[in-house]
Protein backbone atom coordinates (compact mmCIF):
# COMPACT_ATOMS: atom_id res chain seq x y z
CA UNK A 1 0.00 0.00 0.00
CA UNK A 2 1.23 3.47 -0.87
CA UNK A 3 1.62 5.98 1.96
CA UNK A 4 1.98 9.75 1.78
CA UNK A 5 3.67 11.70 4.57
CA UNK A 6 3.97 15.38 5.44
CA UNK A 7 5.36 17.44 8.26
CA UNK A 8 4.30 20.87 9.45
CA UNK A 9 7.65 22.31 10.51
CA UNK A 10 8.28 24.92 13.21
CA UNK A 11 11.37 26.27 14.96
CA UNK A 12 11.54 23.62 17.71
CA UNK A 13 9.02 20.94 16.69
CA UNK A 14 7.06 19.48 13.81
CA UNK A 15 3.78 17.65 13.29
CA UNK A 16 4.14 14.44 11.28
CA UNK A 17 1.12 13.06 9.41
CA UNK A 18 0.82 9.96 7.21
CA UNK A 19 -2.14 8.89 5.05
CA UNK A 20 -2.69 5.92 2.77
CA UNK A 21 -3.69 5.82 -0.90
CA UNK A 22 -7.36 6.12 0.06
CA UNK A 23 -6.80 9.22 2.17
CA UNK A 24 -7.19 7.36 5.47
CA UNK A 25 -5.05 8.67 8.32
CA UNK A 26 -2.42 6.16 9.42
CA UNK A 27 -0.18 8.19 11.74
CA UNK A 28 -0.16 11.54 13.51
CA UNK A 29 2.21 12.89 16.15
CA UNK A 30 3.90 16.07 17.27
CA UNK A 31 7.66 15.52 17.38
CA UNK A 32 10.66 17.56 18.54
CA UNK A 33 13.10 18.67 15.86
CA UNK A 34 15.40 15.78 16.68
CA UNK A 35 16.64 13.77 13.66
CA UNK A 36 16.80 10.43 15.48
CA UNK A 37 13.26 10.77 16.87
CA UNK A 38 11.83 11.75 13.47
CA UNK A 39 13.55 8.85 11.69
CA UNK A 40 12.43 6.42 14.37
CA UNK A 41 8.80 7.55 13.90
CA UNK A 42 9.06 7.06 10.13
CA UNK A 43 10.91 3.73 10.29
CA UNK A 44 7.86 1.37 10.44
CA UNK A 45 6.42 3.01 7.30
CA UNK A 46 9.62 3.60 5.30
CA UNK A 47 9.10 0.89 2.65
CA UNK A 48 5.57 2.08 1.87
CA UNK A 49 6.13 5.86 1.90
CA UNK A 50 6.19 7.20 -1.67
CA UNK A 51 6.91 10.78 -0.69
CA UNK A 52 7.29 13.18 2.23
CA UNK A 53 6.18 16.81 2.02
CA UNK A 54 8.13 19.49 3.86
CA UNK A 55 6.85 23.05 3.74
CA UNK A 56 9.33 25.67 2.57
CA UNK A 57 9.80 27.45 5.88
CA UNK A 58 12.90 29.43 6.86
CA UNK A 59 14.50 26.35 8.49
CA UNK A 60 13.78 23.51 6.06
CA UNK A 61 17.38 22.74 4.99
CA UNK A 62 18.31 20.32 7.76
CA UNK A 63 15.11 18.27 7.58
CA UNK A 64 15.09 17.93 3.79
CA UNK A 65 18.80 17.05 3.69
CA UNK A 66 18.34 14.44 6.43
CA UNK A 67 15.33 12.78 4.80
CA UNK A 68 16.95 12.70 1.36
CA UNK A 69 20.12 11.19 2.87
CA UNK A 70 17.94 8.41 4.31
CA UNK A 71 16.51 7.64 0.89
CA UNK A 72 13.10 9.31 1.18
CA UNK A 73 11.53 11.07 -1.79
CA UNK A 74 11.09 14.64 -0.52
CA UNK A 75 8.72 17.26 -1.92
CA UNK A 76 9.25 20.90 -0.93
CA UNK A 77 5.84 22.59 -0.70
CA UNK A 78 5.52 26.16 -1.94
CA UNK A 79 3.45 27.88 0.82
CA UNK A 80 2.63 30.91 -1.33
CA UNK A 81 0.81 28.77 -3.90
CA UNK A 82 -1.11 26.67 -1.37
CA UNK A 83 -4.71 27.69 -0.81
CA UNK A 84 -6.83 26.70 2.17
CA UNK A 85 -10.59 26.36 2.10
CA UNK A 86 -11.81 29.77 3.32
CA UNK A 87 -14.85 28.29 5.06
CA UNK A 88 -12.82 26.43 7.68
CA UNK A 89 -13.78 27.23 11.27
CA UNK A 90 -10.68 25.64 12.73
CA UNK A 91 -7.16 24.94 11.50
CA UNK A 92 -4.07 23.79 13.35
CA UNK A 93 -0.73 22.04 12.80
CA UNK A 94 -2.40 18.63 12.48
CA UNK A 95 -4.81 19.90 9.82
CA UNK A 96 -1.98 21.60 7.91
CA UNK A 97 0.18 18.47 7.90
CA UNK A 98 -2.65 16.22 6.68
CA UNK A 99 -3.61 18.76 4.00
CA UNK A 100 -0.04 18.72 2.67
CA UNK A 101 -0.10 14.92 2.54
CA UNK A 102 -3.52 14.97 0.85
CA UNK A 103 -2.33 17.35 -1.87
CA UNK A 104 0.62 15.04 -2.53
CA UNK A 105 -1.77 12.06 -2.80
CA UNK A 106 -4.01 13.94 -5.23
CA UNK A 107 -1.09 15.22 -7.31
CA UNK A 108 -1.95 18.90 -6.77
CA UNK A 109 0.89 19.91 -4.46
CA UNK A 110 2.58 23.20 -5.54
CA UNK A 111 6.27 22.43 -5.23
CA UNK A 112 9.37 24.54 -4.73
CA UNK A 113 12.91 23.87 -5.90
CA UNK A 114 15.28 21.94 -3.65
CA UNK A 115 18.75 23.35 -4.13
CA UNK A 116 21.60 20.82 -4.19
CA UNK A 117 22.95 20.26 -0.68
CA UNK A 118 26.54 20.94 -1.69
CA UNK A 119 25.65 24.40 -3.09
CA UNK A 120 23.64 25.69 -0.13
CA UNK A 121 26.60 26.64 2.13
CA UNK A 122 28.37 28.69 -0.55
CA UNK A 123 25.08 30.32 -1.50
CA UNK A 124 24.51 31.28 2.14
CA UNK A 125 28.05 32.67 2.28
CA UNK A 126 27.27 34.96 -0.67
CA UNK A 127 24.05 35.99 1.08
CA UNK A 128 26.13 36.95 4.12
CA UNK A 129 28.29 39.09 1.83
CA UNK A 130 25.14 40.92 0.72
CA UNK A 131 24.18 41.46 4.36
CA UNK A 132 27.60 42.99 5.11
CA UNK A 133 27.37 45.21 2.02
CA UNK A 134 24.05 46.59 3.26
CA UNK A 135 25.53 47.25 6.71
CA UNK A 136 28.50 49.04 5.15
CA UNK A 137 26.21 51.13 2.96
CA UNK A 138 24.26 52.30 6.02
CA UNK A 139 27.52 53.40 7.68
CA UNK A 140 28.68 55.17 4.53
CA UNK A 141 25.40 57.09 4.17
CA UNK A 142 25.44 58.07 7.84
CA UNK A 143 29.02 59.32 7.58
CA UNK A 144 28.27 61.22 4.38
CA UNK A 145 25.41 62.98 6.18
CA UNK A 146 27.67 63.95 9.10
CA UNK A 147 30.25 65.47 6.75
CA UNK A 148 27.61 67.25 4.68
CA UNK A 149 25.82 68.73 7.71
CA UNK A 150 28.94 69.94 9.47
CA UNK A 151 31.25 70.80 6.60
CA UNK A 152 28.93 71.68 3.75
CA UNK A 153 30.91 69.35 1.51
CA UNK A 154 30.49 65.88 0.04
CA UNK A 155 32.76 62.87 0.10
CA UNK A 156 32.05 60.09 -2.40
CA UNK A 157 31.49 56.56 -1.12
CA UNK A 158 34.47 55.08 -2.97
CA UNK A 159 36.82 57.44 -1.11
CA UNK A 160 35.25 56.42 2.20
CA UNK A 161 35.81 52.73 1.45
CA UNK A 162 39.52 53.05 0.59
CA UNK A 163 41.60 51.00 3.01
CA UNK A 164 45.05 52.50 2.43
CA UNK A 165 44.12 56.19 2.73
CA UNK A 166 41.85 57.87 5.29
CA UNK A 167 39.93 60.57 3.43
CA UNK A 168 37.46 61.05 6.28
CA UNK A 169 39.66 62.37 9.12
CA UNK A 170 40.68 65.67 7.43
CA UNK A 171 37.03 66.72 7.16
CA UNK A 172 36.28 66.32 10.89
CA UNK A 173 39.61 66.83 12.65
CA UNK A 174 38.73 70.33 13.95
CA UNK A 175 36.09 69.03 16.37
CA UNK A 176 36.82 66.32 18.93
CA UNK A 177 33.30 64.84 18.94
CA UNK A 178 32.93 64.83 15.18
CA UNK A 179 36.42 63.36 14.81
CA UNK A 180 35.41 60.47 17.09
CA UNK A 181 32.20 59.89 15.12
CA UNK A 182 34.20 59.88 11.90
CA UNK A 183 36.88 57.55 13.23
CA UNK A 184 34.39 55.03 14.60
CA UNK A 185 32.43 55.07 11.34
CA UNK A 186 35.58 54.69 9.23
CA UNK A 187 36.80 51.80 11.35
CA UNK A 188 33.45 50.07 10.95
CA UNK A 189 33.49 50.62 7.18
CA UNK A 190 37.05 49.31 6.89
CA UNK A 191 36.25 46.25 9.01
CA UNK A 192 33.25 45.38 6.83
CA UNK A 193 35.25 46.01 3.64
CA UNK A 194 37.89 43.52 4.74
CA UNK A 195 35.29 40.90 5.64
CA UNK A 196 33.52 41.43 2.30
CA UNK A 197 36.79 40.93 0.44
CA UNK A 198 37.50 37.83 2.54
CA UNK A 199 34.16 36.30 1.55
CA UNK A 200 34.65 37.20 -2.11
CA UNK A 201 38.06 35.55 -2.13
CA UNK A 202 36.69 32.39 -0.50
CA UNK A 203 33.75 32.18 -2.91
CA UNK A 204 35.89 32.70 -6.01
CA UNK A 205 38.27 29.99 -4.78
CA UNK A 206 35.55 27.42 -4.10
CA UNK A 207 33.09 27.86 -6.97
CA UNK A 208 33.55 28.69 -10.62
CA UNK A 209 31.12 29.99 -13.20
CA UNK A 210 30.14 27.11 -15.45
CA UNK A 211 28.43 27.04 -18.82
CA UNK A 212 25.92 28.46 -19.49
CA UNK A 213 26.33 30.84 -16.53
CA UNK A 214 29.80 32.08 -17.55
CA UNK A 215 28.19 34.18 -20.30
CA UNK A 216 26.39 36.23 -17.65
CA UNK A 217 29.50 38.39 -17.39
CA UNK A 218 28.92 39.62 -20.92
CA UNK A 219 25.85 41.50 -19.64
CA UNK A 220 26.64 45.14 -18.73
CA UNK A 221 26.73 45.66 -14.98
CA UNK A 222 27.32 42.00 -14.13
CA UNK A 223 30.73 41.10 -12.76
CA UNK A 224 31.93 37.84 -11.27
CA UNK A 225 30.29 38.16 -7.85
CA UNK A 226 26.88 39.15 -9.24
CA UNK A 227 27.16 36.37 -11.84
CA UNK A 228 27.93 33.83 -9.12
CA UNK A 229 24.96 35.12 -7.12
CA UNK A 230 22.66 34.71 -10.12
CA UNK A 231 24.00 31.22 -10.83
CA UNK A 232 23.59 29.97 -7.26
CA UNK A 233 20.21 31.57 -6.66
CA UNK A 234 18.78 30.49 -10.03
CA UNK A 235 19.79 26.85 -9.90
CA UNK A 236 18.73 24.91 -12.98
CA UNK A 237 17.30 27.50 -15.36
CA UNK A 238 15.27 24.76 -17.09
CA UNK A 239 12.89 24.76 -14.11
CA UNK A 240 11.45 28.05 -15.42
CA UNK A 241 9.00 27.48 -18.26
CA UNK A 242 9.62 30.83 -19.95
CA UNK A 243 11.13 34.29 -19.56
CA UNK A 244 8.11 35.68 -17.75
CA UNK A 245 8.29 33.03 -15.04
CA UNK A 246 11.96 33.74 -14.43
CA UNK A 247 11.58 37.52 -14.36
CA UNK A 248 8.65 37.15 -11.98
CA UNK A 249 10.81 34.94 -9.73
CA UNK A 250 13.38 37.77 -9.76
CA UNK A 251 10.63 40.18 -8.55
CA UNK A 252 10.94 42.29 -11.68
CA UNK A 253 7.29 42.38 -12.78
CA UNK A 254 4.31 44.48 -11.72
CA UNK A 255 2.00 43.16 -8.99
CA UNK A 256 -1.24 44.77 -10.16
CA UNK A 257 -4.48 42.84 -10.55
CA UNK A 258 -6.54 44.39 -13.33
CA UNK A 259 -10.13 43.78 -14.49
CA UNK A 260 -11.97 45.74 -17.16
CA UNK A 261 -9.22 48.35 -17.18
CA UNK A 262 -9.44 48.91 -13.42
CA UNK A 263 -7.05 47.96 -10.68
CA UNK A 264 -8.64 45.37 -8.38
CA UNK A 265 -5.74 44.89 -5.98
CA UNK A 266 -2.09 43.98 -5.77
CA UNK A 267 -0.26 40.69 -5.84
CA UNK A 268 2.40 39.50 -3.45
CA UNK A 269 5.37 41.69 -4.34
CA UNK A 270 7.59 39.66 -1.99
CA UNK A 271 6.89 36.43 -3.84
CA UNK A 272 10.10 35.30 -5.49
CA UNK A 273 13.80 35.47 -4.73
CA UNK A 274 14.94 38.68 -3.02
CA UNK A 275 18.60 37.92 -3.69
CA UNK A 276 18.04 37.75 -7.45
CA UNK A 277 16.02 40.97 -7.13
CA UNK A 278 19.06 42.59 -5.51
CA UNK A 279 21.47 41.17 -8.09
CA UNK A 280 19.62 42.57 -11.10
CA UNK A 281 18.95 45.88 -9.34
CA UNK A 282 22.68 46.20 -8.62
CA UNK A 283 23.48 45.25 -12.22
CA UNK A 284 21.06 47.89 -13.52
CA UNK A 285 22.71 50.58 -11.40
CA UNK A 286 26.18 49.67 -12.67
CA UNK A 287 24.99 49.28 -16.28
CA UNK A 288 23.41 52.74 -16.42
CA UNK A 289 26.66 54.25 -15.15
CA UNK A 290 29.18 52.49 -17.35
CA UNK A 291 27.41 51.16 -20.46
CA UNK A 292 26.36 53.66 -23.11
CA UNK A 293 23.43 51.66 -24.53
CA UNK A 294 22.05 50.85 -21.08
CA UNK A 295 22.44 54.49 -20.07
CA UNK A 296 20.61 55.68 -23.17
CA UNK A 297 17.73 53.27 -22.49
CA UNK A 298 17.57 54.41 -18.86
CA UNK A 299 17.49 58.07 -19.87
CA UNK A 300 14.65 57.50 -22.34
CA UNK A 301 12.59 55.74 -19.68
CA UNK A 302 13.41 58.40 -17.11
CA UNK A 303 12.12 61.17 -19.37
CA UNK A 304 8.81 59.31 -19.75
CA UNK A 305 8.33 58.41 -16.06
CA UNK A 306 10.76 58.80 -13.14
CA UNK A 307 14.13 57.44 -12.07
CA UNK A 308 12.78 54.49 -10.05
CA UNK A 309 10.53 53.25 -12.87
CA UNK A 310 13.44 53.66 -15.29
CA UNK A 311 15.76 51.76 -12.95
CA UNK A 312 13.27 48.89 -12.56
CA UNK A 313 12.67 48.78 -16.30
CA UNK A 314 16.40 48.38 -16.92
CA UNK A 315 16.67 45.68 -14.24
CA UNK A 316 13.73 43.90 -15.89
CA UNK A 317 15.52 44.01 -19.24
CA UNK A 318 18.73 42.58 -17.76
CA UNK A 319 16.83 39.75 -16.06
CA UNK A 320 15.19 38.81 -19.36
CA UNK A 321 18.57 38.85 -21.08
CA UNK A 322 20.09 36.70 -18.34
CA UNK A 323 17.37 34.06 -18.77
CA UNK A 324 18.03 33.66 -22.50
CA UNK A 325 21.80 33.68 -21.98
CA UNK A 326 21.59 30.92 -19.35
CA UNK A 327 19.05 28.84 -21.26
CA UNK A 328 20.56 29.11 -24.74
CA UNK A 329 24.25 29.38 -23.69
CA UNK A 330 24.85 32.51 -25.75
CA UNK A 331 26.59 35.84 -25.16
CA UNK A 332 24.83 39.13 -24.52
CA UNK A 333 23.50 40.89 -27.63
CA UNK A 334 22.74 44.55 -26.87
CA UNK A 335 21.07 45.09 -30.26
CA UNK A 336 18.29 42.70 -29.22
CA UNK A 337 17.81 44.12 -25.73
CA UNK A 338 17.96 47.84 -26.43
CA UNK A 339 16.62 47.98 -30.00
Amino acid sequence: MKLYAATDLHSSNNYLAIIDEHGERRFKQKLPNNPSIILEALKPYKEEITGIVVESTYNWYWLVDMLMAEGYKVHLANPVAIEKYSGLKHADDKHDAFWLAEMLRLGILPEGYIYPKEESPIRDLLRKRGHLVRLRTSLVISLQNIINRNCGRELDCNSMKRLKTDHVAPFLEDNEDLALAGRVSKEGIDFLTRRIKEIESAVEHKVKLQAPYANLQTIPGIGKIIALTIMLETGHVERFADTGNYVSYCRKVHTKWMSNGKQKGKGNRKNGNKYLAWAFSEAAELARRFDSKAKAYYQRKKQQTNFMVAHNALAHKLARAAYHIMKDNVSFMPEKLFA
